[in-house]
């Protein structure tokens, strides 16, 4: 390629349309969207749902024996609500997402074309084109310097590295060459003009973005839970159902002649019989209420979770960030406010104005109505004016500009020579070790700087040193002042300190009581940043994630060093696996992290059995955002981060993160709610199927009445039990295991309890109906067993409401506005179906009196968990 050629005139149009043919257009592949199909059918993929379906089948085998389809109604309603909301949910967010992350690929570009410039959108920029850089641009494409201009790049989305100096020269000590320039990255000082070398997916950008789209084993907590609960319930019912069938047919056996008679048609009629009563065992000990009770869950949740700025891509991530024990973050924007101030600024000699003067002059930075244009440096200092009610701009109209020499890396610092008031100033700026040797300062004002300037670096800010002197005109030459005369100034080493100033990117306010809140919920937070290992151990001091004391307790009770809990991302990478393994437990800083470190942490944290959760804003962060359990992107950050993650959080605050700690967990312990409120209800009606049977009594509940109960009563009790409001008393709990059962002993005894309790009650009321009369249990009889088996259920749902806590049942009950619409719709449809179901839920109407009886027996059950809950309060107490 002609460079020369290039710089003049730049590419023809014939030219552009062969790159394109040849290199494809400047637009990063988005990540292959699945079919909506394919989408709505991996819903079907849930084990809870698989057992549902096979239950299914099987009722619809029988319903044809029987001609009577309702179960099998019921049953699929069951499975396409819960697997239709669960779709489109996640549709809806997914939409949402799309409108967050659109790119603008319209954004103008200014490109050397013809021999002219003019303006492009950037999808078509091509390989070859000579594109115009200036403050403020962001890279449309990687290229290759041939026009530098005192060019400081933005490289933290790639890199991490907030500023990189550039040149014509290649190499220097940076991730990539000096005169490498890369996509998506920001012009924040000089400008430059650049040859494209790559566009598109052959961008840097584009290799990360690809490497974080690809397919990733990681299981979520909630699936595993969910798969061993369907193990669990398809063993259970499928023991009990084939106990039962061969205990009754042999019992029928042993006591009915028929069977040593020749009427074999009669007996396959007994045969039949036992094997629908064991088939449907097996359709009640499935909780068909539990698919919608976990996706209704999930979906408020991500609901709510959107007003609390947390956009969730993945129902999944919801429950998923409950069992995080580990949050690996990055510092840039995420612990910080990316935004550069002024944190102090000494005045040594001089009067202010003329230090205002020095500020406004000896800087390439703007502002544009008050947002940062340019070096971030400057733009603090600009910004620390603005605050102190001076006018920059017009600062800079009053003087007299004669000649001014950008900041260099060789000089590390940047002068200006101007006429104020008449006067000829020379004002420099710049690092303080360089520009202090250039003064002339007395002893103490020498040490005092000195210590303030050290004390300032300790805590990982920015410093800089201002100095002046004033030029005799009659040194200057009348005409235009040139770089040598600047630099002769300048080594005259006869300055005067002006001023000191410390600069830093201020951590978040809300950020230590964020970090402090995760750590008592017993989740590590890591620091994982490019930045220097002494700006990375300040920000982690600063945020809490280091003890007070100089060793600290270990993951594992061990006793770590401050050296231990830090690593660069070299000396990480330099580790075995086996050595990284060990040390990933006790790291809370990595400097100097490449994305291939961030990503190498979260899979050795994951193999240690951790649940990682990861923030990041920049491209550089997706490949870990994509392999962790949650990945958690930041609104600001780049579309490359956003498109790995699960979360975003929309108002890039670490606080955001706590609280879907907090949500995640309270829908954990929402969904076990529920599952005891459901198999409680499925124990007592399995064992109420078996004592009907035993006592020779028909079906104590009918099929419609059963789908009243685990149907519609039970997508009730999830949305009531999904929409409580979260508890920051989960905060206080330690991170469940990610190993552990969704039903854990105390749980499965509960269900095991009361599901026998009930169902004791419920039999024994059973009993006395059938030996009341001659005629055995009647209609009325049975509408009142039906009405009672509901009512236990109703006032157990608040039970429920207060499992695995000491409060009772009635705290901020009226804010728990869905609870109410819940209670008040059982009760009114129970009301409406005795009353009016007819001979289709086997019913007739009640009087006052047997209603009030029914409830207020009944409440029984609300009241013995009340005493229950207060023994428990009283024990806590004395403890």
């Amino acid at each position: 390629m002609d460079i020369d050629k290039n710089k003049r005139i730049g590419l023809t149009d014939e030219q552009v349309k062969q790159s394109r043919e040849q290199h494809g257009r400047n637009v990063l592949t988005p990540p292959q969207r699945t079919s909506l199909w394919k989408l709505y059918l991996d819903k079907y993929r849930d084990p809870i749902i698989q057992i549902l379906l096979v239950a299914a089948f099987i009722s619809l085998i029988l319903a044809f024996i029987e001609k009577n389809y309702m179960e099998t109604i019921g049953i699929f309603v069951a499975v396409f609500l819960a697997t239709t909301v669960g779709f489109y949910f996640e549709r809806d967010a997914a939409k949402k997402f799309n409108l967050l992350t659109a790119l603008s690929e319209e954004q103008p570009v200014k490109v050397r074309r013809n021999g002219k410039v003019m303006e492009i959108p950037r999808h078509d920029v091509v390989v070859g084109d000579v594109v115009l850089v200036e403050v403020g641009d962001e890279v449309p494409a990687d290229g290759e310097l041939i026009v530098c201009n005192d060019l400081q790049m933005n490289e933290s989305t790639l890199t991490g590295e907030p500023v990189t100096e550039k040149s014509l020269e290649g190499g220097g000590d940076g991730a990539y060459p000096r005169n490498v320039i890369l996509r998506s990255t920001m012009v924040m000082n000089g400008r430059g003009e650049f040859v494209v070398t790559a566009v598109g997916d052959a961008t840097e950008i584009g290799k990360v973005a690809k490497k974080s789209t690809e397919q990733t084993s990681v299981e979520t907590p909630l699936h595993m839970q969910l798969d061993k609960l369907a193990k669990m319930i398809s063993k259970v019912g499928s023991v009990v159902s084939v106990a039962a069938f061969f205990i009754f047919l042999i019992h029928d056996i042993l006591t009915n002649p028929a069977w040593g008679g020749k009427d074999y048609f009669y007996m396959a009629e007994i045969v039949l019989k036992y094997f629908m009563m064991a088939v449907t065992l097996i359709v009640m000990a499935v909780p068909e209420g539990l698919p919608m009770a976990i996706t209704l869950s999930l979906a408020l949740n991500m609901r709510r979770m959107l007003k609390s700025n947390n956009l969730v891509r993945k129902l999944h991530a919801c429950e998923t960030m409950g069992a995080v024990t580990v949050i690996c973050t990055d510092k840039t924007g995420t612990l910080t406010q990316n935004k550069m101030q002024v944190s102090a600024l000494e005045l040594k000699l001089g009067d202010e104005a003329l230090l205002d003067t020095a500020i406004a002059l000896n800087s390439t930075a703007e502002l544009n109505d008050g947002k940062p244009i340019g070096n971030p440096t400057e733009s603090a200092l600009l910004l620390w004016l603005d605050a102190q009610g001076k006018d920059y701009e017009e600062l800079r109209r009053q003087v007299n500009v004669l000649k001014q020499l950008p900041f260099s890396t060789e000089r590390k610092m940047m002068a200006t020579l101007a006429e104020v008031d008449g006067e000829t100033y020379l004002f420099v700026k710049g690092a303080p070790e360089i520009v202090m040797k250039k003064c002339i300062i007395e002893d103490r004002m020498l040490r005092q700087s000195a210590e303030e300037l050290d004390e300032w670096q300790h805590k990982a800010m920015r410093t800089l040193a201002f100095a002046y002197k004033k030029v005799e005109t009659s040194i200057m030459r009348t005409s235009r002042t040139s770089t040598a005369e600047v630099i002769a100034l300048l080594d005259a080493n006869d300055l005067q300190l002006q001023a000191i100033a410390a600069i830093t990117d201020p951590i978040r306010p809300d950020v230590p009581a964020a970090v402090q809140e995760c750590r008592h919920a017993g989740i590590e937070v890591k620091v994982v940043t490019g930045d220097t290992a002494a700006t990375a151990l300040e920000i982690g001091k600063q945020i809490g994630v280091f003890e007070d004391e100089p060793e600290n307790i270990g993951a594992d009770g061990s006793l770590t060093s401050l050296d231990q809990q830090m690593i660069t991302g070299e000396e990480w990478e330099a580790l075995s696996d086996d050595e990284a393994y060990e040390r990933a437990k006790d790291i809370r800083v990595m400097s100097r992290a490449r994305p291939t470190d961030k990503q190498r942490l979260v899979a050795m944290l994951q193999k240690r059995g951790e649940v990682v959760a990861v923030t990041g804003d920049g491209t550089n962060d997706a490949p870990a955002l994509h392999y962790a359990h949650v990945g958690l992107s930041l609104g600001s950050g780049t579309s490359v981060a956003k498109e790995a993650s699960d979360m975003t959080l929309l108002d890039d605050s670490f606080k955001s993160i706590a609280n879907a700690v907090m949500w995640g967990r309270s829908l954990y312990r929402n969904l076990q709610r529920f599952l005891f409120f459901q198999l409680v209800v499925n124990v007592a009606a399995l064992l109420l199927v078996l004592g009907g049977s035993v006592i020779g009594t028909e079906m104590p509940l009918t099929v419609t009445q059963i789908l009243w109960v685990n149907l519609i009563m039970d997508t009730f009790a999830a949305l009531a039990l999904a929409s409580l409001p979260p508890s920051h008393e989960v905060m206080k709990e330690k991170p469940r295991k990610a190993s552990d059962f969704i039903i854990n002993k105390s749980i499965g005894f509960g269900i095991l309890f009361c599901g026998i309790v009930f169902f004791l009650v419920m039999f024994a009321l059973l009993v006395y109906c059938e030996r009341r009369g001659k005629g055995g249990v009647d209609v009325h009889e049975l509408t009142m067993f039906f009405t009672t088996f509901v009512m236990i259920q109703f006032w157990n749902l608040f039970n429920d409401k207060a499992l695995m806590s000491h409060h009772t049942a009635f705290c901020h009950f009226l804010k728990d506005k869905g609870m109410i619409l819940v209670l008040v719709l059982v009760l009114v449809g129970q009301w409406i179906i005795v009353t009016f179901g007819g001979e289709m839920f086997r019913t007739t109407p009640l009087s006052l009196h047997e209603w009030l009886l029914i409830i207020g027996s009944t409440s029984v059950v609300l009241w013995a968990g009340e005493l229950w809950r207060a023994f428990k309060r009283m024990i806590a107490k004395r403890r």
